[in-house]
């Protein structure tokens, strides 16, 4: 870069034996045609960066550039300065040449390597190149040629290597390539060839061929019979549908042939006579079935992906004994029998992810002795054999619910990456102790530990930089294993500490027995049953579903005490999991729901009271509370069916619920649930404010005050403590959701076992330990019937003193559990305005 502007005419006369000539990076507008007439022995001459325009002077101008000698091919279609051989090569570009007139290159016959890339041209300078018989290599890359005419190149038969990538081609005339007799690479990617381009059966001698990334759609039959050299097709990102069954036969020399998304292709194409084939990758077609004679057709075959097509039966490869990778990916394979991969003694890596395998012969993968990587995830199998596996490093079986088995280390010693479906069967291989060749011992002599020692890794890889990490002096898992065990996916034990154990059985018993309790006091009683004492009862049975449902969880951590890693995939793939979890989210709801039910009933009677002190109880009255506390079961119904939508999951965990720090669904549902709970007490404190208000004005009018007096401080207990353990339960879903550290998994796990499922157990303790109604239920049903109806009487007289002046009619109490307002108030049992 000198800056140039002019060349004299004589500027280089004298330099007869100057064999290359390097004018780039300059500001030279023309070169005149008598500066270079005496450099006879110039071979390469480097194109300079003029301006826009024609590339010669008024004579003789010659814009050429300088071409390495022939190199092999690169996929993205630039020649490397690093690979010229001689010192008189230099790679150049980013020129502005438009135009390269006729006879431009005269007097330069000993030219080889002609370099035009990245400039301006428009059309081959079929003319211009008439006169260089001696050129080898020349491209015309990163221009504007969008056709390239018969006979364009017919003088250049020592051409060797032709570089047309990244123009604007549309058409190729069908001589175009006549005369090229020595051509070996012919590189037509980046394009817009909408067709095949039959001018290249002229290439007899072509060894490498790529046109991919083009808009090419079929590749007709016997495409390359003209070209029986070629060692490499490349024609990949191109929307080929349909390709001829023979488009490939009789390519001796062909050793990699790509083929991807010729959706129209539903047979495997015939490959006779192309039996050098050492890479084959059809990938996106439509293939369903592979001939018998695959491995007699392509005997040196050492790669084979046949990935995304629709294969459902897989012949034998006994043949192909130099085969070493075998991809078969997203297919429709359905089982592999004992000789598909026999004697395969150089087979390395097999790929059957992603089909419908429901069966592996035991023997299937016993004649690979080479085998290291073996990829079998998201299928359905049921067992995975073991035998003729201990080479194995790489091995994936994620995505097969129903594969249960657990993996013995004993068998993999070799294993660095494995993927199961459950993090328990992971539990044998943490930390596994170092054993003798005849020690077997079984699973439970293992140590393992609750928490997630090894790491969950996403990239297929990690495994080899595993294995330099065994030279480390510090102790780290000699395994790199996923889903990693944890405080929700534990080895030995369901709830972990003795702690969180002996807490959720005494919120089991206390909750059962009390809402048991509860429930005969409430509905055996033959005391007078309110509006709120019947939902009272029904929330009550909500509670005692959840303990019950704690209570399965307890269950199943004493069954299986030290050794859950043996039915930790039975549990969560199992039916009861499940039921425990959608259970346990319908009785937790319906407590809100109800607890919501019950506040809201009490608002609206008080006020109905207050305005009409006399009146009757409508008869509807009964049918619409039977209606309110129907909605709230179905409301929770509602809410916990959503993960059987795919709004969250059951059994994704050992606790079978799903985490606010799970995948996304599980945290969405978790915090939706936390929204509309929190809606729920929003108004019971509304409705609880107002209540408090209106009975503290009237206080002291009506002597039914207090039969609304006690039921209306018991709900404002229940929503008090519900409410106080709630909060946590809602921060923690936040925390999830905003993927907050400082929340340990164990911290979730506590809240989960323990403060969950607390309001069901407490409720009822506060409706025993406060509420007179349940001194008053419990003696009338331990008593006889007579004394418990004269005790009623005894206390109906009392409460009824205080209000005769305001009531004008006594009438008997129906036989219905709905009494009238006015026996309502009789017959409070024993809460007097003192209680309130």
């Amino acid at each position: 870069m000198n800056n140039l502007s002019t060349l004299p005419p004589g500027a280089l006369s004298n330099l007869h034996f100057l064999q290359e000539l390097m004018l780039q990076n300059n500001r030279l507008t023309q070169i005149p045609s008598e500066a270079l007439q005496s450099l006879r022995n110039l071979q390469s001459l480097p194109a300079p960066s003029v301006s826009p325009g024609d590339g010669c002077g008024d004579k003789r101008q010659t814009p050429a550039a300088s071409l390495q000698p022939p190199a092999p091919l690169l996929s993205d279609g630039l020649l490397s300065l690093q690979q010229m051989s001689t010192p008189e090569r230099k790679r150049l570009d980013a020129n502005h040449i438009s135009t390269v007139p006729p006879g431009c290159f005269e007097g330069l016959s000993a030219l080889r390597h002609l370099w035009l890339d990245d400039n301006l041209l428009t059309h081959v300078p079929v003319r211009a190149l008439a006169s260089l018989t001696s050129l080898q290599a020349v491209t015309f890359a990163l221009n504007r040629i969008s056709h390239i005419p018969d006979y364009s190149f017919a003088n250049l038969s020592s051409l060797v290597v032709l570089h047309l990538h990244n123009n604007r081609i549309s058409s190729l005339g069908e001589k175009c390539f006549d005369g090229l007799q020595s051509l070996e690479t012919l590189d037509l990617n980046y394009n817009s060839l909408s067709e095949f381009p039959i001018a290249i059966r002229a290439l007899t001698n072509l060894k490498e061929l790529a046109f991919h990334s083009n808009n090419i759609q079929s590749i007709p039959e016997h495409a390359f019979i003209g070209n029986p050299s070629l060692l490499a097709i490349f024609f990949y990102n191109n929307p080929i549908k349909f390709v001829g069954k023979s488009a490939f036969q009789n390519l001796p020399e062909l050793r990699t042939l790509t083929l991807n998304g010729a959706t129209d292709l539903s047979e495997f194409p015939n490959l006779t006579g192309t039996h050098n084939l050492e890479s084959l990758a059809v990938t996106g077609a439509s293939i369903r079935s592979l001939p018998n004679s695959i491995c007699e057709m392509l005997p040196n075959l050492h790669v084979l992906d046949l990935s995304y097509n629709q294969i459902h039966h897989l012949p034998s490869f006994s043949g192909c004994e130099k085969i070493q990778k075998i991809d078969m990916n997203h297919n429709e394979i359905q089982e592999v029998l004992a000789d598909t991969f026999q004697d395969l003694s150089m087979l390395r890596s097999l790929d059957l992810a992603w089909n419908k395998l429901r069966s592996v012969d035991p023997l299937a993968f016993s004649y690979l002795p080479s085998l290291t990587k073996l990829d079998l995830t998201s299928n359905a199998l049921s067992s995975l054999p073991e035998l003729g596996l201990p080479g194995l490093t790489h091995l994936r079986l994620a995505g097969n619910d129903g594969l249960l088995q657990l993996l013995s280390p004993q068998k993999f010693p070799s294993l660095r990456v494995l993927e199961v479906p459950y993090a328990f069967q992971c539990c044998a291989f943490l930390f596994c102790e170092k054993q003798d060749s005849g020690d077997t011992k079984e699973m439970n002599s293992l140590r393992r530990k609750d928490t997630g020692i090894i790491s969950n890794q996403e990239e297929p890889e990690f495994g080899e930089f595993f294995l330099e990490l065994e030279e480390n002096p510090k102790p780290v898992p000699s395994i790199q294993c996923s889903p990693a065990p944890g405080p929700f996916q534990p080895c030995d034990h369901l709830f972990g500490s003795w702690l969180i154990r002996s807490s959720v059985w005494a919120i089991v018993l206390l909750s059962v027995s009390c809402n048991a309790l509860l429930l005969v006091t409430i509905f055996l009683s033959p005391t007078v049953k309110s509006s709120a004492k019947q939902l009272v009862g029904l929330l009550a049975s909500a509670n005692l579903l959840t303990g019950l449902c704690s209570g399965a969880l307890a269950v199943a951590d004493t069954l299986t005490f030290a050794s859950f890693a043996k039915y930790g995939a039975l549990w969560e793939s199992g039916v009861g999991c499940k039921l425990v979890a959608f259970l346990s989210v319908f009785s937790t709801e319906a407590a809100v729901f109800l607890l919501t039910a019950v506040t809201v009933e009490q608002g609206l009677l008080l006020c109905h009271l207050k305005a009409a002190a006399d009146a009757r109880v409508p008869a509807k009255v009964k049918a619409k509370v039977r209606l309110v506390s129907g909605l709230c079961f179905l409301l929770a119904a509602a809410v916990a069916c959503l993960p059987l939508l795919r709004v969250g999951e059951y059994g994704a965990n050992s606790l079978c619920l799903p985490m606010p720090s799970g995948e996304s669904s599980s945290a969405g549902f978790s915090v939706t649930v936390v929204l509309l709970n929190s809606l729920c007490y929003l108004a019971m404190t509304v409705t609880h404010v107002r209540l408090h208000c209106q009975q503290g004005k009237a206080k002291g009018r009506l002597a039914e005050d207090c039969l609304d007096c006690c039921w209306v401080k018991h709900v404002a207990r229940l929503l008090f403590t519900d409410c106080l353990l709630f909060f946590p339960v809602a921060f923690l879903s936040f925390a999830g959701l905003l993927n907050f550290a400082f929340v340990s998994a164990e911290v979730v796990k506590s809240i989960v076992l323990v403060v969950v499922p607390l309001p069901a157990c407490m409720n009822p303790l506060l409706y025993m330990l406060l509420n007179p109604h349940f001194k008053e239920d419990l003696s009338c049903l331990c008593s006889p019937k007579g004394n418990c109806l004269a005790g009623e009487a005894e206390v109906a007289e009392k409460s009824c003193d205080s209000t005769q002046s305001l009531v004008t009619e006594t009438s008997e109490a129906p036989d219905s559990a709905w009494p009238s307002q006015q026996s309502l108030a009789c017959a409070a049992e024993h809460c007097p305005l003192s209680h309130c």
